[in-house]
């Protein structure tokens, strides 16, 4: 296995920086959708049709998102019922403890040839490093569409509770767009919080991958370079945990 590759990384270090070109290569792979980020442009531009998060303890009204739950296997990948998203406030101090039940993501997107790509590409790679005892006949995935606002004096926080885990196995964070916006770093830390690594997502398809197991991650506040004008970032989320 090199050492340039995600999967090394993940085993080596529990986290994998992914610069869009790597990224498109590991999405492509496969060669099942091989039009799949042709249509990039209709996938992202639904990211302008998210509804406000109102779950947000801090009163924030910062963050827009859609959520969508799938079973993903090695021969299937199957939209579940909507359901809610829930966190134990050992992972989310800040909003966990409830079920927060979020706008679905719109059908045409969860059948989208994009995403349906990312998520063969994400089980292959997870799977591979999952070890074989481990690994779920099916996958419990859960998707999440966000785009962080940010205004003149007032930042938009990608992760308001701050360096934390998912309580998943594996995660990934992929940007979809940024417009008008400074900041926005990812850091990586180990499970006493010690630096590892950071890094800026700043162009369409730039990843992280993280091994939620085995390392924190959080991302700083964004803040507009030209306050006069919209500033946002958008990302997909997708977590992977065991049944």
């Amino acid at each position: 296995m090199s050492d340039q590759t995600p999967a090394f990384q993940l085993a080596a270090v529990g986290y994998a920086f992914l610069p869009s070109a790597d990224m498109r290569t590991l999405i492509e792979q496969d060669g099942l959708e091989p039009d799949a980020l042709d249509r990039w442009d209709s996938f992202a531009e639904s990211w302008a049709h998210l509804g406000i998060d109102r779950y947000m303890a801090d009163g924030g009204r910062y963050r827009r998102r859609r959520h969508a739950v799938f079973a993903v296997g090695p021969q299937i990948i199957e939209r579940k019922p909507h359901q809610p998203h829930y966190q134990s406030r050992d992972y989310n101090e800040l909003n966990g403890g409830i079920e927060r039940w979020f706008t679905p993501i719109e059908n045409q997107i969860a059948s989208h040839p994009t995403l349906l790509a990312i998520l063969r590409a994400c089980h292959t790679l997870f799977e591979g490093l999952t070890p074989p005892v481990a690994r779920p006949p099916v996958w419990h995935v859960e998707l999440h569409q966000f785009r962080i606002e940010a205004h003149d004096g007032a930042d938009g926080q990608p992760t308001p509770e701050g360096l934390h885990r998912d309580g998943v196995d594996w995660v990934l964070v992929l940007l979809v767009g940024r417009e008008n916006i400074a900041s926005g770093v990812t850091s990586i830390h180990d499970l006493q919080r010690r630096l590892l690594g950071s890094f800026t997502l700043e162009t369409p398809l730039d990843a992280a991958l993280v091994d939620d197991g085995r390392v924190y991650h959080g991302v700083t506040a964004v803040h507009p370079l030209d306050p006069a004008k919209p500033a946002h970032r958008d990302v997909l989320v997708v977590t992977f945990r065991r049944q």
